[in-house]
């Protein structure tokens, strides 16, 4: 009898799905299961909260199928996931309140004074505007609560009963000093850890409802975005990505630390480089919208990729904010909308989906623009989640970035990454690096096709240009009924 093989499971907690994966240590897909969770939005309000309990409800359906159709011993764990996104629990990880999301817009007081008190500013603040609102205005949420964590260390703390505040490589956290002159409960944020140490092992009760041995290494792991970066192979200065999602981003490696106007810099996860990029709001939640209006909420991804890639680039002279919930990079704007502009009676639903598609790569140019003004260069763009399946997809984010785009092997970066992370802290890669390149590999590659450019330099240049002119009169047709994303 042969032996059974041996993998990592990553965990990925995405902003509408939690995903769980088997990676070996030579980086096959072992199996993957997902699960739906919602994200309850109220633009008005500036609310965006989630039921972090849904997260342990969906690891938990997702490990049981894992395991009960894969035969594997797993040999190590490490969980990432969206943020920065308060979670309150308690001791044994139970959520005391609603995790407050990195969508959520109420602690941008808290934020702006935190920023000027530290010279901190968006990421590297992670959850601290959140938990001191939460101080200010909800005082009996913080008297029952035990930690303040980010998404991936409230699952973690959930499966170890050890609560750690994980950082990624060269990451910075405020001493306990610090954080009492900064207003801020010193004794509800838990001890940092390096990203990829082991954490702790798996709690009996967490073992029993997952289905897996107690005492399996848990890993420390880390955001989401970062998570992608490993898994979808990036190493060196110059190596991008377009990490799909629900929400969106850009990011690229780069050697030096680069100020780009409505992006960030931070020390990259993996050390010796930075990071500079940009999320966005909803540029994947822009396309399910679309397909669930003019394809039914049951229509099939495929067939709207489908007739997006029969019209000819520029969608008929269509465009398409992606401002659905606002947006962050590289506008910074709450108060953002979505708009069809240049609507006209020829139009149907394979235009404006030819329409979203192509803004969704005119965001990413948009972030990307200042940063290659910066003095960065992209040697190539590596694409993620279900997005990348399409070609037609990745052609259009190649064409109007310039950037030739590469295909990973596994689609599913977030969770291949934690994989990563969960191989090098069980000393199955002897460093991150190794790991990266043992357990990732590029599938295809599609280069830039230049009788498109002229095209789409046209589009972006009135794409840049659409929101500060509509703008004005936007605001004043501001909604302000609650929404649910799920």
């Amino acid at each position: 009898m042969s032996p059974r093989p041996t993998a990592f499971l990553g965990v990925d907690i995405g902003s509408t799905e939690l995903r769980t994966g088997l990676v070996t240590v030579d980086g096959r897909l072992l199996g993957l299961e997902r699960a739906r969770h919602a994200m309850d939005v109220e633009p008005g309000r500036g609310h965006a909260e989630q039921d972090a309990g849904a997260w342990w409800t969906g690891l938990v359906h997702c490990v049981r199928a894992l395991v009960a159709r894969v035969d594997v011993d797993v040999a190590g764990i490490a969980v990432d996931g969206h943020g920065p996104t308060l979670t309150p629990v308690d001791r044994l990880g139970r959520p005391t309140r609603r995790a407050i999301t990195w969508l959520d817009q109420r602690a941008r007081r808290d934020e702006d004074e935190l920023s000027r008190q530290t010279g901190l500013r968006g990421w590297a603040l992670g959850i601290l505007p959140a938990a001191r609102w939460v101080g200010r205005h909800e005082p009996e949420v913080e008297a029952r609560t035990s930690w303040y964590l980010n998404s991936w260390e409230a699952l973690t703390l959930r499966l170890t009963r050890e609560a750690r505040t994980s950082l990624a490589a060269d990451q910075s956290w405020p001493s306990g000093d610090t954080l009492a002159a900064l207003g801020l409960p010193v004794t509800r944020f838990a001890p940092p850890i390096a990203a990829g140490e082991v954490a702790g092992t798996l709690h009996r009760a967490a073992a029993g409802a997952l289905g897996l041995p107690a005492g399996t290494p848990v890993v420390a792991g880390l955001v989401d975005a970062f998570a992608s970066f490993h898994g979808a192979g990036m190493l060196r200065a110059g190596d991008a990505i377009d990490v799909g999602g629900s929400a969106g981003g850009f990011g690229v490696y780069w050697d030096l630390p680069v100020q780009a106007a409505g992006s960030f810099t931070t020390p990259a996860p993996l050390a010796g480089h930075y990071v500079v990029g940009g999320a966005m709001a909803a540029l994947g939640r822009s396309v399910e919208w679309l397909r669930d209006l003019a394809y039914g909420r049951d229509g099939s991804i495929e067939v709207m990729l489908d007739e997006a890639s029969g019209v000819a680039p520029g969608a008929d002279g269509l465009l398409f904010l992606p401002y659905l919930a606002g947006e962050r990079s590289p506008i910074w704007d709450p108060d953002a909308r979505g708009a069809f502009v240049g609507l006209t009676l020829r139009h149907g639903r394979a235009d404006l989906a030819r329409a979203v598609l192509e803004a969704t790569a005119l965001a990413l140019r948009h972030v990307a623009e200042p940063i290659l003004a910066g003095g960065v260069r992209v040697g190539v763009m590596r694409v993620a989640g279900g997005p990348a399946r399409s070609d037609a997809w990745n052609q259009i984010k190649a064409d109007i970035s310039g950037f030739p785009v590469e295909v990973p092997r596994i689609l599913e970066t977030a969770v291949t990454g934690a994989a990563i992370v969960a191989a090098t802290g069980t000393g199955a890669h002897p460093n991150l690096s190794a790991a990266i390149a043992g357990m990732t590999a590029i599938e295809r590659r599609l280069e830039p096709n230049a009788d498109h450019r002229e095209i789409y330099d046209k589009a972006y240049a009135a794409y840049v240009s659409l929101h500060p002119a509509i703008a004005p009169v936007l605001r004043q047709l501001r909604p302000r009924a609650a929404v649910a994303v799920s």
